[in-house]
């Protein structure tokens, strides 16, 4: 599995390309800056990316924006964001984007080797990774966990969604037809408080509060 890092600390770029080779990925390139990651993404394609939010010059926000810029140039681009701290606009603009893997954990959890490499294992599948401090942020969440009223087939699809499915691989892997995966999905909202105006982010929003409750 092809991967480009894009961090600035040497310690912590070495450190992750010796993990990453021991655990059998491709190190593709390790780029310091915004301009040299999307190169590298141009350059080989990668199955996956791993970003630190603040990068040179101004250590502000040049990794996100790195980040959605290779999404727009790749579509469905899986993207492991790294930080320092929680961010919450810069998450929740990532997990908007609504395509592909992503994933924004901190730093610290690196030190979980098992852990991390099962996280960016999964981003690059598909999936969807985040930390529980992140999660925290972005939902507030209710003194009763309004997954627990999920019937098992809704939380059958919600798992699927976690996982980056559509709707038609989410059909097929539970041998029943788009539309009723789509009469669940409704259901899954209705009971979540997903209010249509929500729109293009209720399905983000749904696989953050199921992720919370795991």
């Amino acid at each position: 599995m092809r991967v480009v890092i894009a961090e600035d600390n040497v310690l912590l770029s070495s450190g992750l390309e010796l993990l990453l080779t021991a655990k059998g990925f491709d190190v593709a390139a390790i780029t310091e800056d915004a301009p040299g990651f999307l190169a590298a993404v141009d350059e080989h394609r990668p199955d996956v990316t791993i970003v630190d939010v603040r990068l040179p010059p101004t250590f502000r926000d040049e990794g996100i924006h790195a980040a959605l810029h290779a999404r727009r140039r790749h579509p469905g681009l899986p993207v492991l964001v790294l930080s320092q701290y929680v961010e919450q606009q810069y998450a929740g603009e990532l997990v908007s984007d609504g395509r592909g893997g992503v994933g924004y954990l901190l730093k610290d959890r690196v030190s979980r080797v098992s852990e991390f490499v099962d996280a960016l294992r999964r981003v690059a599948a598909g999936g969807t990774v985040m930390d529980a401090e992140v999660i925290a942020q972005l939902l507030s969440r209710p003194a009763h966990d309004p997954i627990t009223g999920l019937t098992p087939r809704e939380r059958q699809v919600l798992a699927l969604m976690a996982e980056g499915k559509d709707n038609a691989t989410i059909a097929a892997g539970l041998v029943i037809t788009e539309n009723a995966v789509h009469k669940h999905i409704g259901g899954i909202f209705a009971k979540l408080g997903l209010s249509p105006e929500d729109s293009g982010h209720r399905r983000v929003l749904a696989v953050l509060a199921y992720l919370s409750s795991q």
